[in-house]
């Protein structure tokens, strides 16, 4: 999942501090997610971030959903 979110940021020309800035979602979180290090999220914060990437939690989870 983590490498989705990395990819989808940087394919919409985002740093992590825009994506931070636009979704709402700490720095430090959204660093844990990308470099998948052992960090429990919601499902309000994925959506945060999906919303922000305008994208579906789907195509952050799923491959073949974007």
């Amino acid at each position: 999942m983590g490498y989705k979110i990395k990819e989808l940021r940087i394919q919409k020309g985002m740093s992590q501090a825009e994506l931070c800035e636009k979704s709402g979602v700490c720095r430090a979180t959204l660093w844990a997610l990308e470099t998948n290090r052992k960090r429990t999220t919601t499902t309000k914060t994925l959506q945060r971030i999906a919303d922000a990437l305008d994208t579906t939690v789907d195509a952050i989870f799923y491959a073949n959903s974007v």
